[in-house]
């Protein structure tokens, strides 16, 4: 795990300014404390930050090819690398190092554009062919590792956070208000675009490539499958597939020359990990849980019970409201966007965890959700779409016209849970699935944009409905493979972004892509079985994880942020949110977003999640367009009595 960041120039008769190369690098020297490295030659320059977990007295980058003619700045892991070493040897290369870096660099001279297809792993990297004057840069199937880019003026920016990319001085961070509908709807934006203007992210499985005689060209080099396995199999033969190839994983992401640990949170499938690490591991496993003071959002007892049963030396740390909002800025920053998910800032604790007890490797159960329709929408979708079938065929439309304002006429719990039901939900997957667990709804973004022309033209699940709809599949397999190149990669930004900010790289067993593509093509009957979530990996794991935690409902990693906004950190939603300078950005209606900070604060409505996105956008802005300084930006919103000491 590593920083990447490099400048080419498009006129061989302009040289690298090597100032403007440095601070690209020294801006990331969070993701690679343990060495760094520069290399330019003419229109081209690399640089590189090092965490050195694979050859760690070898493997510096930038590297050269043998014989000088590629270079190659990478930021991964490759767990095949020993056997495609052993193969690109027979066909004569030979190595000076042993790390996976060298082996990228091989099989480029190899294979050329074809050697992603031939890595095992996780990876972002660049590479200069000095003979064909060609840069090439990939990123891995999944998008587990983070690539962004810049075309302008005669240049090629690239780096793993955008804030490198900025640090070259020749792009003015400017908010790219287009992704604002999506912000709005799904806290993220799915597609290649960034909050920055002019800044881009290269896509999973993809390659971007430009030379001097073709200039620039695009590739997709994998999807995911959309083949489902109907063979006639029943769950338990499903199962034990399943376990064999997740055992053969979790084998491949232990492959490391420093000791991995886990992070727990005592669910099906960090606890898995755990039991299948546990008896491969030459070392005693250490274990690391996050949680907060308030037992109903802390997860220890099952952690604890998990790390017990296999043996783990158990870490915890307990974040209290006041380490929360502390860090909050600073992790903005790290995330170089606006934090989409309270459960980003529990992640960096549990990761500074790590750190602090000597681990910079640790496995995640990240990408398990997705592959095997763990969470609670696919089951209440997939009932909506059944019960609204009957529905919709017995019921006259006038009388369902009366039942949905039936339903908007509901108060408390009874209407929240059944504006969400196919009684006042429209039967279509953009608003069965997508629209009906967006953060604000249609009539609330347009009642809380000033500019209604951001609405205009623009469908906030406009790529995931594509990835929705090129499933020839059922209901289950489409949300999962829309799920699993959109949602499921901001998730792995912010488990990239949040790790690296405590200098840690995560490693994601559920996401090799072999496993990918087996999970994604068995059918989802095998997964959700009537209200059961996960039914083939709990088959799976049945034996190796303590029974409480195999019928225990999901928690996802929940933080009680709204809960604490409506206390003593009231004042951070009256500024960030609710204060003049907020509001003065024009972007939102002042009436809409003061309502929504009394509706939350009274106890009249939940708006905890909406207001969270409307809070880390003014973060964001205050940061990054107004070059404020994250430890400052904090200092006099959050009241003193609140932070105590920490104040």
């Amino acid at each position: 795990m590593c920083g990447i960041a490099g400048i080419l120039h498009f006129d061989s008769r302009v040289r690298v300014d090597e100032r403007r190369l440095r601070r690209m690098r020294d801006v990331l020297s969070h993701r690679g404390p343990d060495g760094q490295g520069m290399l330019i030659a003419g229109q081209v320059g690399f640089a590189h930050r090092r965490l050195a977990i694979i050859d760690v007295s070898g493997g510096r980058q930038p590297m050269a090819s043998a014989d000088g003619t590629a270079w190659i700045t990478y930021n991964g892991e490759i767990y095949n690398f020993r056997e495609l070493r052993a193969e690109l040897e027979d066909r004569g290369h030979r190595f000076t190092t042993h790390s996976d870096t060298e082996v990228i660099l091989c099989a480029w001279q190899a294979f050329g554009e074809d050697c992603v297809n031939r890595l095992r792993g996780m990876f972002a990297f660049a590479i200069w062919d000095r003979r064909r004057r060609k840069l090439f840069l990939a990123r891995d199937r999944l998008g587990i590792k983070p690539l962004y880019y810049a075309i302008d003026n005669g240049e090629l920016l690239f780096a793993s956070e955008i804030k490198g990319i900025l640090a070259a001085g020749s792009i003015h961070p400017a908010f790219n208000r287009a992704v604002l509908p999506d912000f709005l709807a799904t806290g993220f934006n799915a597609g290649g675009e960034t909050f920055f203007e002019r800044v881009h992210k290269l896509l999973p499985g993809r390659s971007l490539s430009w030379s001097l005689t073709d200039g620039f060209h695009g590739r997709r080099y994998w999807r995911p499958p959309v083949d489902l396995d109907h063979s006639d199999l029943s769950l338990a033969q499903r199962a034990r597939v399943l376990r064999g190839r997740l055992e053969e994983s979790v084998a491949c992401h232990l492959v490391s020359d420093v000791p991995v640990g886990l992070f727990l949170s005592g669910g099906i499938d960090s606890s898995g990990l755990g039991a299948l690490m546990a008896p491969m591991a030459s070392y005693p496993v250490q274990s690391f849980s996050v949680g907060y003071e308030d037992n109903h959002f802390s997860e220890f007892n099952y952690a604890r019970l998990a790390a017990e049963a296999v043996g783990a030396e158990h870490h915890e740390v307990t974040v209290s409201p006041a380490d929360f909002f502390r860090v909050l800025p600073n992790l903005v920053w790290h995330e170089d966007e606006p934090i989409a998910f309270p459960s980003s800032v529990s992640l960096y604790f549990v990761s500074d965890l790590a750190r602090r007890h000597g681990i910079k490797v640790v496995l995640s159960g990240e990408g398990a959700d997705e592959l095997f329709l763990g969470y609670n929408r696919y089951r209440v979708t997939a009932w909506n779409e059944r019960l609204g079938r009957l529905y919709r065929a017995t019921v006259p439309n006038s009388l369902r016209g009366g039942v949905r304002r039936l339903v908007g006429g509901l108060s408390g719990a009874l209407r929240r849970y059944s504006k969400h039901s196919f009684l006042a939900v429209a039967g279509d997957p953009r608003e069965l699935f997508f629209e009906n667990f967006s953060v604000f709804p249609d009539t609330m973004r347009r009642g809380l944009l000033q500019d209604p022309a951001l609405l205009e033209g623009r469908d906030p699940y406009a790529l995931e409905l594509q990835y929705y709809r090129e499933m020839p599949a059922g209901m289950l397999e489409r949300m999962a493979h829309a799920d699993l190149q959109t949602y499921l990669v901001e998730l792995l930004m912010k488990q990239d972004q949040m790790s690296m900010a405590a200098s840690v790289e995560s490693r994601v067993p559920f996401l090799d892509h072999q496993f990918v593509e087996f999970a994604a093509a068995m059918p989802g009957a095998y997964k959700l079985r009537g209200w059961r979530t996960k039914a083939v990996l709990r088959e799976a794991l049945r034996d190796l994880i303590p029974r409480p935690i195999l019928t225990r409902p999901k928690m996802g990693f929940p933080t009680p942020v709204g809960r604490w906004l409506r206390g003593p950190f009231r004042p951070v939603l009256e500024e960030l949110v609710a204060g003049p300078r907020a509001l003065e950005r024009g972007l939102f209606a002042p009436g809409f977003v003061r309502r929504l900070v009394t509706e939350h604060a009274g106890g009249a409505a939940d708006h905890g999640d909406r207001l969270w996105l409307l809070m880390n956008l003014e973060l964001w802005q205050r940061i990054f367009l107004e070059n404020e300084p994250p430890g400052a930006v904090m200092r006099d919103v959050t009241p003193a009595e609140a932070l105590g000491a920490v104040a």
